[in-house]
């Protein structure tokens, strides 16, 4: 039969039996008595021992009769044995009943469907000394009805269940629980438990004027015209109000070693610790930070999780208690937080400060004294995550689920980004504030101490490095999900100053296309912005084989299809109606900058695409690793592009998909030679090559004075070239600066990690058509050394000597002939005039290739598509 225990029961509470004056059965009801038809029949009742929102009640038998329907007649319950207390609980709900409309329809006077204030009945407490306590019941102040309207609440009693933290949908299947909530409601991670009766019973608590004054019996008189149906009671001695929680605090639970309270289930509770009178939100390690040296840690330091220590974060009553399953027992009071000797083992539930001192906070740069956009992180003394006001306490860090300005840095360093000013509740005592601001501007890790008085902190940041004045900026060639302001926001915030937010197609699901215009630059002068951090929506095209490709920053109508070819990147069904080269074409006709992202993967037809000409940069990407850097694979299948003469310029793109990955973790960084910066200048400096990528470090890199991306021409004897390099970071400590020509490591320059600024020059010997480019090194203390930055290629062409290495154009034109072979098989064919154009597309790439390997005297096996007679061939 229906019962509710939602918790264990507070001690605080004496349930009191109805079954005196119980007179109808919950399931003997006729519709037109509850003046709902739907109902007749139902069990109506709940049965048996219930604890609900902690309180214990005992209800009737199933069997029997198990509620009060109070209509027309008073009924008077006389206790067992007087009773003192403070205040008496109910468990009772009203009959419906609803005013009459005048002849046109109009209410008048309105006050409500359910008429607010329209008295239910009495409730008369009467005291052994004949005295009297009348309270009327009225209905949205005391009781509700069966049914509600949505807004009409309550407001002086609570519904019979009680809210509840919910997950959202990806964590309930992440813990291999089956969703038990629509995405969206989930998202909010807040739900109302349900309740085992079809009607809404109310729960209410009428407060005892004398409680000191013992009460013999209670009279229960009903008002004209009106019913309803009492179910339970239960009385405390509380001194305050018994359904009226607290605000949300935290506590820190230590245990001692040997106690456990379980693994956490799909909502992230614990099984083995309750709270009785309120409601348990979350409980989490706590985290370590190291709060003693957090001003010596670097950005986004990851803090430590601590074993046997949690942060609870609960709301509920001050007479509350926590419980902690074990084999002693262990139960902890809400008001006191008290330590509790068990035994020879400790174990305690320390409060930690309240969040509630209002504090604006305010970032500015210090030489404009304007305020400027930051990332910024704020937590306790206890670890604890300090939100702003309009941010998330609890990031969400899964694909596609979430677009706010959030950073869950290695998933556990709670980061949002605001605009240079906001607000925030604080503890009293110290708070350790980290701000930064990309790769220019120092981090900041400060202390600071919060008193009653502290109204405001203010913050200066720094402009350290003059990379932006000498003409470079940076950019994240590769973004989505985020709306295009969030993108500004959360650019700004990492000092990117230009967003590439590319609206795609995944299946059946379409992102970003309703920004997509064509033609709007968000941020920039012509928008209304300052210029300084740009926003411009393109798209990434894909096919789950051929590959992917970013077209950025096009003019005029959007280019599709977005993907082709079926899943896992188009819609099932969808034939292969298009190629990547055929895509980059189009986007060079309107204006765009082609880039291969995450490259080389889908290591297919970008082969193609770069032999015919039309890619501008290949992008390493770090999707929201911080500390692996720059994938040497990845520079392993560009460099056999650049030894063969296809010269592509670097770039860096995060591929952010989720908020687990911050904008611009590896970015671009492209010179700006001359005029104003802006988008279309952006996108001139990418297809130059005057760029490189990087996880932190700056650079500068010429060769005899020329800035990457520049061609060089030397006679057929060759010459010595001066390679010339500047770095300098605030964040990855240098370790080594790598001379790279043709692939190979030329030159090592070893870099001190307390070096922040660096340069130094190599004489290299040039006798046949090279390429040059900078390749750096580092990491923090605590990680393994990476590929840290990374440049574009200086060309210098030797006369009468080519660019070309032939083990590296085989691997090419193998990867073009997969490419050929995926069409001419297993990829669903479109039409055949589109087919047509496909097959010619990717069979130019592998002629123009195949003729120059040809010229070139490159002895090489040939694939049954191009089987003729030729000197060179192995058959």
């Amino acid at each position: 039969m229906p019962t509710i225990v939602d918790s264990k029961p507070s001690p605080e509470f004496t349930p009191i039996s109805l079954a005196g004056v119980y007179n109808r059965n919950g399931a003997s009801f006729c519709g037109d008595e509850l003046a709902d038809e739907t109902l007749a029949g139902k069990e109506l009742s709940l049965t048996g021992e219930n604890v609900i929102r902690g309180i214990p009640f005992h209800l009737g038998d199933a069997a029997e009769n198990n509620i009060l329907f109070l209509k027309n007649d008073a009924v008077t319950f006389d206790f067992d044995a007087p009773i003192t207390c403070c205040y008496f609980v109910f468990i009772h709900t009203a009959v419906a009943k609803r005013d009459v409309p005048d002849g046109d329809g109009i209410t008048r006077p309105p006050r409500g469907r359910i008429i607010l204030g329209d008295k239910v009945a009495d409730y008369q407490l009467i005291y052994e000394d004949g005295s009297e306590q009348s309270v009327a019941i009225r209905r949205r102040f005391a009781i509700g009805e069966l049914h509600k309207d949505w807004g009409d609440e309550c407001f002086e009693a609570v519904p019979l269940t009680k809210s509840s933290a919910i997950p959202t949908i990806s964590e309930r299947m992440s813990a291999g629980e089956p969703p038990d909530a629509l995405f969206g409601r989930s998202q909010t991670r807040v739900s109302v438990e349900s309740s085992p009766v079809p009607v809404g019973y109310w729960v209410y608590a009428l407060e005892n004027r004398k409680p000191n004054e013992v009460i013999k019996s209670i009279r229960f008189v009903p008002a004209e015209e009106s019913a309803l149906l009492i179910l339970g009671l239960t009385a405390t001695n509380l001194g305050g109000n018994p359904l009226r929680w607290g605000r949300r605090q935290k506590a820190l639970l230590t245990l001692p070693e040997g106690v456990s309270i379980g693994h956490p289930d799909a909502s992230g509770r614990y099984a083995g610790l309750g709270i009785d009178l309120g409601q348990i939100i979350s409980v989490t390690p706590r985290l370590d930070y190291d709060n003693a040296h957090w001003k010596d840690g670097y950005n986004n330091k990851a803090p430590v999780r601590v074993e046997n220590q949690f942060i609870v974060e609960y709301c509920a009553h001050p007479a509350a208690r926590f419980t902690v399953a074990s084999k002693d027992k262990l139960s902890f009071a809400v008001s006191d937080c008290e330590k509790i000797n068990i035994s020879t083992e400790t174990s305690s539930l320390e409060p930690i400060n309240p969040a509630e001192q209002d504090v604006i906070i305010k970032i500015i740069e210090a030489k404009s004294k304007k305020k400027v956009a930051v990332k910024l992180h704020i937590h306790g003394e206890a670890g604890e995550y300090l939100p702003p006001a309009d941010r998330h306490r609890i990031p969400n860090p899964y694909w596609f689920e979430d677009y706010s300005p959030d950073y869950p840095a290695n998933g556990i360093h709670l980061c949002t980004y605001i605009d240079g000013e906001t607000r925030v509740k604080l503890p009293l005592g110290n708070v350790y504030i980290e701000v930064s601001k990309g790769f220019e501007i120092k981090p900041i890790r400060e202390v600071y101490n919060i008193t009653p008085e502290t109204t405001e902190i203010v913050i200066e940041i720094e402009h350290v490095l003059p990379w932006r004045e000498k003409g470079w900026v940076s950019a994240d060639t590769h973004v989505h999900f985020l709306s295009p302001q969030t993108a500004l926001l959360e650019g700004a915030g990492e000092g990117v100053n230009v967003v590439n937010l590319l609206a795609s197609q995944w299946g059946e699901l379409f992102t970003n296309v309703g920004d997509f215009d064509g033609c709007t630059t968000f941020g920039s002068k012509e928008a209304g912005g300052d210029g300084e951090y740009l926003v411009r929506v393109g798209t990434e095209n894909r096919q789950h084989v051929l590959g992917h490709i970013s077209l950025c920053g096009y003019n005029g109508r959007i280019i599709t299809p977005l993907t082709t070819g079926g899943p896992d990147e188009s819609a099932l069904g969808d034939a292969v109606e298009v190629t990547l080269s055929q895509w980059a074409k189009q986007c060079k006709e309107q204006g765009g900058v082609v880039v291969l992202p995450h490259f080389p993967n889908p290591r297919c037809e970008n082969a193609a695409a770069i032999v015919l000409n039309h890619i501008d940069a290949v992008e390493m990407t770090s999707w929201g690793n911080l500390y692996d850097g720059i994938d040497p694979y990845s520079l392993s299948d560009w460099y056999r592009y650049l030894n063969c003469g296809y010269f592509v310029a670097a770039v860096g793109g995060t591929d952010k998909m989720s908020a687990t990955t911050a904008v611009g973790t590896v970015r671009t960084y492209a010179l700006i030679e001359d005029g104003e910066f802006t988008y279309d200048a952006w996108k001139e400096a990418v297809r130059a090559g005057r760029t490189f990528a990087t996880y932190g470090p700056l650079m500068e890199f010429s060769v005899e004075g020329h800035p990457m991306g520049s061609r060089i021409e030397l006679p057929a004897s060759g010459g010595t070239l001066n390679a010339e390099w500047q770095l300098a970071t605030v964040t990855v400590p240098i370790s080594k600066v790598e001379l790279v020509v043709n692939g190979e490591t030329r030159e090592v320059f070893s870099v001190t990690p307390d070096k922040r600024e660096v340069q130094g020059s190599f004489s290299v010997q040039v006798n046949r058509s090279s390429w040059l480019a900078l390749r750096v090194r580092g990491g923090y203390a605590d990680k393994h050394e990476m590929i840290a930055a990374h440049s574009s290629p200086i060309v210098v062409r030797v006369d009468e000597s080519e660019f070309f290495a032939a083990a590296d154009a085989m691997t090419i034109l193998e990867q073009i002939e997969g490419a050929i072979a995926f069409i001419d098989t297993v990829a669903t064919r479109a039409e055949a005039k589109a087919y047509k154009t496909v097959k010619m597309t990717l069979t130019a790439a592998h002629r123009g290739l195949h003729n120059r390997m040809h010229n070139m005297g490159v002895f090489h096996e040939h694939s049954p598509m191009d089987e003729h007679e030729h000197p060179h061939h192995k058959h």
